[in-house]
């Protein structure tokens, strides 16, 4: 989509909020387009870190909706939800043109709020996911998942006493779960939030998740969101 912008130039690109930080300090772009969900530090993070004085024009992109407000409170120019829209695109750089020739309302940007709400009523979430697995299909329900790992190209669905391990990554099941009821606590690890019976500090900013079975699952530093969502104060 920015190939066939006029007068737009890609300077650089991430894989990960980290190199996200260094290069928007370093190449200091006019605009820059954030994925909120990304390991170890995710958007918000990167605009806090970053600062929000020193951030440039700044367009983010997710699959969850429950971001919205988070994206403008954090002084996003404009939210896109995935998969993208051709028309959706547009508005935002036009909206982000507009911005650094000193067009733009503030007002105006709320007014974005109202249709990602729209859009949020309408986002479903399936009850089961079907799983390939020697070459059958196995439906899973949703709210049995205990917990859900990553490893190298596989996942691994931890369902009671039963795991089932596919071929595929962990950001395409983020994308599938409802984000109110499960989180992805750390880069490998998305949890039911239903199966967390308490919270633990551990080491170094570092916490333990426990499950009601007593399992243990190590939650990263990074993930602010989700320390806000399990009460984890945060510095």
């Amino acid at each position: 989509m920015l190939k066939v912008c006029s007068g737009v130039e890609v300077i650089g690109e991430c894989g990960d909020g980290e190199s996200a930080i260094s290069q928007i300090l370093e190449s200091q772009p006019d605009i820059v387009f954030l994925d909120v969900q990304m390991p170890e530090v995710d958007g918000i993070e990167v605009v806090r870190r970053v600062g929000v004085s020193a951030m440039p024009v700044t367009i983010f992109i997710t699959a969850y909706d429950q971001y919205a407000l988070r994206a403008f409170d954090s002084y996003a120019i404009d939210y896109l939800l995935k998969p993208l829209s051709k028309v959706r695109f547009q508005e935002a750089m036009r909206r982000a043109r507009d911005h650094i020739e000193g067009r733009l309302a503030r007002s105006e940007l709320k007014n974005g709020i109202g249709r990602l709400d729209t859009l949020a009523s309408q986002r479903q979430y399936a009850d089961r996911l079907p799983l390939q697995i020697s070459g059958r299909i196995v439906f899973v329900a949703v709210k049995e998942i205990d917990f859900i790992e990553a490893e190298g190209n596989y996942v691994t669905l931890h369902v009671g006493k039963q795991q089932f391990v596919v071929r595929d990554s962990l950001t395409n099941f983020a994308i599938k779960l409802n984000p109110t009821g499960f989180l992805r606590i750390h880069r490998s690890t998305i949890v039911n939030l239903s199966r967390v019976k308490s919270v633990q500090p551990w080491f170094r900013g570092h916490h333990v998740v426990v499950l009601q079975d007593g399992r243990e699952l190590r939650m990263s530093r990074y993930q602010v969101h989700g320390a806000q969502l399990l009460g984890i104060s945060q510095p």
